[in-house]
């Protein structure tokens, strides 16, 4: 199994901060959404980016992830864990599927916490239902808008009668529209089938139960049922005033900023959120402005001129 260096894959040091790595996330995000790039391979190394921000952006699993490459970055052989550990996820009796989203390697360290399944405490030897099973699915934002058809893969426990046996399955499942980041999905019937019941007794397979994990978007941020989207304006658009054109998760519409906004201002733009059972969320703009990173002579000019002509001080209620 290959070790996946999640710095390297992001472009960032070891030692890098939260705000930069999600800077680089966004970035990558941005250049290999499938969206946004439909190259031949582009989703592939949009899955290797979401897999590696899942990762550093959570202090606990970064932290494992560190310990890990210590240990297992240089190894010749293709990656081992270290003699007697344990992944952190919930599965510790071997009976995870493969993910479809997210790499072995992931799966291996964080116990399938993509795609993985956890015994629920139901199976024992001798019981008549089924072991429920638990998986973890990925879906983009723009999924969880207008509702999918999800085919899933994953393995069963299955008993023969002398030994149990992993069997690979296929299933389609329907995600509604409006489903949320953290909600279960329960499909009946399609978990592990029932052993050790008499000829006489009714056997039940166990249920499938399903996690939905939003993957994060390299645009919006979500807050409850509504998106956050930073835009970069300009310090002149900032003054005077302009139209843009933005994304929104079904297309682009044009908004209007307002003379003499300053970084950090909202914009309210109903019904352009997440959708619910009970409500329809809002996107809210939120306005950054953008130093022009090079000046040349003429505009470095035109600068000082503003700053000579405008008495404007914005410290100027700080204590002497």
């Amino acid at each position: 199994m290959e070790f996946k260096d999640y710095y390297k894959i992001l472009g960032v040091d070891d030692s890098a901060e939260l705000k930069d790595i999600k800077k680089a996330y966004r970035k990558l995000a941005l250049k290999f959404h499938p969206d946004m790039n439909p190259d031949a391979g582009a989703e592939e190394k949009f899955k290797q980016v979401a897999e590696a921000y899942e990762v550093l952006k959570n202090e606990d699993k970064r932290a494992e992830y560190d310990e890990m490459k210590r240990y297992g970055s240089s190894a010749e052989q293709g990656f081992k864990a270290p003699p007697g550990w344990q992944p952190s996820g919930g599965n510790r009796g071997g009976n995870a599927g493969s993910s479809a989203d997210f790499s072995d390697f992931f799966n291996s360290v964080f116990g399938g916490a993509s795609d993985s399944f956890r015994q629920s405490g139901q199976q024992q030897s001798h019981q008549y239902k089924g072991q429920d099973l638990e998986m973890e699915v990925p879906i983009f934002l723009e999924e969880s808008v207008s509702g999918l058809t999800k085919t899933l893969e994953y393995v069963i426990p299955v008993f023969d009668g002398k030994q149990s046996k992993q069997v690979k399955k296929s299933l389609k499942v329907k995600i509604p529209a409006g489903i949320a980041d953290g909600e279960r999905i329960r499909v009946k019937g399609q978990g592990a089938p029932s052993h050790g019941a008499g000829n006489d007794d009714k056997q039940l397979n166990g249920d499938l139960f399903l996690h939905i994990r939003l993957v994060p978007h390299p645009l919006f941020d979500v807050q409850g049922i509504n998106l956050l989207l930073t835009v970069p304006i300009t310090p002149w658009e900032a003054v005077l005033g302009t139209k843009l054109e933005v994304p929104t998760l079904n297309g682009k519409i044009n908004l209007n900023i307002p003379a003499n906004s300053h970084t950090g201002k909202k914009l309210r733009i109903k019904g352009k959120g997440l959708k619910n059972k009970t409500a329809q969320g809002d996107m809210l703009v939120i306005i950054k402005i953008d130093i022009p990173p090079t000046t040349n002579n003429e505009t470095k000019k035109l600068w000082e001129q503003l700053a000579e002509k405008d008495q404007y001080n914005p410290r100027q209620d700080w204590s002497n």
